[in-house]
């Protein structure tokens, strides 16, 4: 395990979870050498300059006001439909650079900065697009869509948005787990080869750090370790998962030690 890995395993697994770190970290995957601190710095350095804006205020819509003056028109941090193509788009590190990214990253963006003003600020998982309450649920609150730059929704537009579900702040593993599955996604409408499955294996492997995923994912790591050489470690992969689902699922499991032996002639 490399130690930007390991960094993100403890983060993970800490109480509470920096999700601005672990998002970060999340970028050692594509740049080993990648300066965390610095990102963390242009984070401090937005804060700094909303903060000066501010004035006291504290209500949710000038906050939120603020934020958005900020982080839009001043950086002008948003996103295209030219984002959901591009892998740069979910790593923290590439999005403070280009000020472009997916909803949920600029989401990230935007409950950092307001963490470091000491505003409560939270990503919201709504159906197909991550956005942002600036207040308290159950409390005064506007929300947020930071894709297109901060617009303040309205109440039918939250309503309609939501499609009945509660606003519902995202827990840090949840979010963490939507982020690497957009990666994952993103890898697996490439074109097959191999720098595609390289990406949705690290984007599984993280995943598995977390204290809470899928158990399909190590039926995923299994196979891409196959595909990307590592035959004998893919084959015991898709033996330790086909153990884990036998008493669940038998023909799950079956199918797996299917692949795995499939795995193992290869090495013949």
């Amino acid at each position: 395990m490399t130690p930007t890995r390991a960094r993100f395993a403890e983060v993970v697994r800490s109480e509470p979870v920096d999700v601005g770190l672990a998002c970060l970290l999340v970028g050692g995957e594509v740049e080993p050498e990648l300066d965390v601190d610095a990102s963390l710095e242009v984070l401090d350095l937005i804060a700094t300059q909303v903060r000066l804006r501010l004035h006291g205020q504290t209500r949710p819509d000038d906050v939120a006001e603020q934020l958005r003056r900020v982080l839009h028109t001043g950086h002008r941090f948003g996103g295209t439909d030219a984002d959901f193509d591009d892998v740069r788009s979910s790593l923290l590190s590439e999005v403070l650079v280009r000020k472009r990214g997916l909803p949920i990253l600029l989401s990230v963006v935007w409950t950092e900065v307001a963490a470091r003003l000491g505003v409560q600020a939270y990503a919201l998982g709504l159906p197909g697009r991550v956005h942002v309450l600036v207040g308290e649920p159950e409390d005064s609150h506007v929300v947020v869509d930071p894709w297109e730059g901060g617009r303040v929704l309205d109440r039918q537009e939250v309503a309609q948005r939501a499609q009945g579900m509660p606003l519902v702040p995202m827990q840090p593993h949840d979010l963490l787990l939507r982020l690497l599955t957009n990666v994952r996604v993103l890898a697996a409408r490439r074109p097959p080869g191999l720098e595609a499955a390289a990406v949705r294996l690290w984007a599984v492997e993280l995943s598995l750090l977390l204290p809470r995923h899928p158990v399909v994912l190590r039926r995923e790591r299994g196979e891409l370790r196959v595909r990307l050489g590592d035959h004998l470690g893919g084959a015991q992969e898709l033996e330790t998962y086909a153990l884990v689902v036998d008493a669940t699922d038998e023909q799950e499991a079956t199918a797996a030690r299917r692949a795995a032996r499939l795995a193992r002639a290869q090495l013949n």
